[in-house]
């Protein structure tokens, strides 16, 4: 589907702050974006399956462009859930850490492969590479992944290092927001969010001092109204569209 802007939202927004120069107001629609997405957890988006790598620990999010990642909501390898645990909690489990390939450097890495100072032809078809053979040293202290943390908002790291004994396949489910240099957020998204981000802009436009449309009684009353609709979203973001059934059981008495 595609993106509606948050220019979009100008028009509905320009009457109750009359003046306010157009860039300003979707600046403080684009905040309001950023910070709707984070207290709702509303925009989520599951990522294609990821083959992880031997010796490699650290993957980039492959996530939609203009978006971050805010909160990891599941994460799974070879179907089972990893543990997605803070920085320090990762450091204290797995104080050692991980290095690339166990620190190994790309010479010794490729040293048994015949691809780095090989004197031999290459006669294989389209100059076909050398098989790739690791050397035990890249694998030493490495195993199944059971951890999941992050050191940068771009990048997450599996601990312990992954080893080479079965093909792990990572699936990840988290909620983003926009950068703040997007310009829109998909259609069904902001339609869902429209209302929370009409109070919340402004909320902070009435606040700007000095400012001929400053009403701070009015931004009082769309803090009220941006906090009652984030509250019914974010519990609507966790039910979904789903409806449970409801059961009763009696207690024995005894």
């Amino acid at each position: 589907m595609a993106d509606r802007t948050f220019v979009s939202l100008v028009p509905r927004i320009n009457p109750s702050v009359p003046g306010c120069p157009q860039p300003l107001m979707e600046q403080a629609v684009r905040n309001a974006a950023v910070r709707a997405c984070e207290t709702t957890l509303l925009w989520r988006h599951a990522e294609p399956e990821v083959i992880v790598s031997a010796g490699v620990h650290q993957y980039f999010y492959s996530k939609p462009q203009g978006t971050d990642v805010h909160a990891v909501l599941a994460a799974t390898l070879n179907d089972s859930p990893l543990d997605r645990l803070t920085l320090d909690q990762a450091i204290l489990l797995y104080p050692q850490w991980a290095d690339l390939y166990n620190g190994v450097s790309y010479e010794e890495l490729w040293s048994g492969s015949g691809a780095i100072n090989g004197s031999a032809y290459n006669a294989l078809a389209l100059n076909g590479g050398a098989e790739f053979s690791m050397p035990a040293s890249a694998m030493e202290g490495a195993s199944q992944p059971r951890v999941m943390t992050q050191l940068t908002p771009d990048q997450y790291i599996l601990l312990p290092l992954p080893d080479d004994a079965e093909v792990y396949k990572l699936r990840l489910i988290y909620a983003l927001k926009p950068k703040r240099t997007s310009t829109g957020m998909p259609q069904y998204l902001f339609d869902e969010l429209e209302d929370i981000l009409f109070h919340s802009a402004l909320q902070e436009l009435l606040l700007l001092p000095n400012e001929s449309w400053n009403d701070r009684e009015l931004a009082t009353y769309h803090a009220r109204q941006h906090l009652s609709r984030v509250t019914e979203r974010r519990a609507r973001a966790n039910l979904g569209n789903m409806r449970g059934t409801m059961t009763v059981r009696m207690r024995p008495f005894v």
